[in-house]
């Protein structure tokens, strides 16, 4: 069987995060969607997303496909589910499709749109469903606790030094490789995950649920709350709060982020703080690209949410629920705007274009820094954001 991981209408709703990849890559819990579902059905995926896209994610073809949305995280009871759909039986929940068995020539006819003939089934099992980026922060504890439960079941934790202090060491598991010394670690309120090769430096304190992704840094006496993800490679230091930070990502500095998504290759310079809830205690409007306006989250909580290679100066700060698009640089005294495009470059005291060759030339450099090359066909990803992007500068 070959399993296709497709986008639905929460593409749009999830954008600046989405620009430079399918939704199923997004990170959330301890693993991004298309791992959850790849480690669950143990095969390889590919994508039905936005054809400019398709360049770096081209979809690949079976005689007979299941096709996922990619939006929806797996469950064993959902996987037993979609194992039984029939050619042309789809599962559904409402107004959303979860999954669709379809044969090699009607493929085409899919992606076009066309559900001519379909079965639908409605489904029996729970699930969860991103739809909104700050969905990604509200319902990461219980994405922890799932992506815990299934990387350690059967498992033993690598040795925990005696130099660190535990509570609930029990829901405290360590991979191989993993560093960590002189450091604080209370999983009483949920499960805490380091993977391989992380590093916790001395002096930090954090409170689960947490995940540190493999290779990723904690350094000296952070303070990090539950429930936040640190992606793979990724550098964090301050004071993280409910946040999810993708990975190669840095926020090394002191600082206060909560409630907030950062995307892949981002810097938070040092200083930078995010508020995080309302004077009046009102729940917190944030801008949505398809409607083209700010939009109630229903949260009273809510921060940042950054698209990629995007970047602050020191001492930045961003109001409540705030919006930065891919590859935008931010700086300067004072409150920046509560929705900063792509391809911006600038401040409070003012905003200009950021130079298509100039940004490519800064997200090559920053990615050799880590010893990545910048493929042509990313390239071409970007350059498509840009253009599309244009309307959207607000000078």
């Amino acid at each position: 069987m070959n399993y296709i991981l497709f986008d639905d209408y929460s593409r749009n709703n999830l954008l600046p995060l989405t620009f430079l990849r399918p939704v199923a890559d997004l990170r959330f819990g301890i693993l991004t969607i298309r791992e959850k579902w790849e480690k669950m059905l143990n095969v390889k995926t590919s994508s039905l997303t936005e054809e400019y896209l398709s360049i770096k994610y081209p979809m690949v073809k079976g005689a007979n496909n299941i096709l996922i949305n990619g939006s929806v995280c797996p469950s064993p009871e959902l996987v037993k589910e979609i194992a039984t759909l029939k050619p042309n039986e789809a599962l559904l929940s409402q107004d959303s499709i979860i999954a669709l068995h379809v044969i090699a020539e009607d493929l085409d006819k899919i992606g076009e749109g066309d559900t001519e003939g379909i079965i639908e089934i409605e489904t029996k099992s729970p699930f969860t469903k991103i739809n909104y980026p700050w969905e990604i922060y509200a319902k990461n504890a219980e994405a922890i606790a799932a992506d815990f439960e299934f990387l350690t079941k059967g498992k033993t934790s690598a040795t925990i030094s005696s130099s660190n202090k535990l509570t609930a060491p029990e829901m405290i598991f360590i991979e191989e490789g993993a560093v960590v010394e002189n450091v604080i670690l209370n999983a009483s309120e949920g499960p805490i995950y380091i993977g391989k090769n992380a590093q916790i430096w001395e002096g930090s304190v954090i409170r689960g649920p947490f995940a540190l992704c493999n290779d990723a840094i904690v350094k000296m006496q952070s303070i990090i709350y539950g429930a936040t993800t640190i992606g793979p490679f990724a550098k964090i230091g301050g004071e993280i709060e409910n946040s999810v930070i993708m990975g190669y990502s840095n926020k090394p500095h002191c600082g206060y982020l909560g409630n907030s998504v950062v995307g892949q290759w981002c810097n938070i310079a040092a200083g930078t703080n995010v508020a995080n809830l309302n004077n009046t205690y009102a729940t917190v409007k944030v801008w949505n690209y398809p409607q083209e306006k700010f939009i109630d989250t229903g949260q009273q909580f809510c921060g940042l949410i950054m698209g990629d290679h995007s970047k602050t100066g020191i001492n930045t700060m961003f109001n409540t629920g705030s919006v930065v698009g891919v590859n935008s640089n931010v700086f300067g005294h004072g409150y920046q705007r509560n929705f900063v495009s792509s391809f911006m470059w600038g401040g409070p005291a003012g905003y200009s274009a950021y130079v298509i060759h100039k940004a490519l030339d800064t997200a090559m450099h920053v990615l050799k820094r880590r010893g990545v090359d910048l493929t042509e066909a990313e390239l071409e990803i970007f350059r498509s954001v840009y253009e599309m992007t244009a309307g959207n500068a607000r000078l």
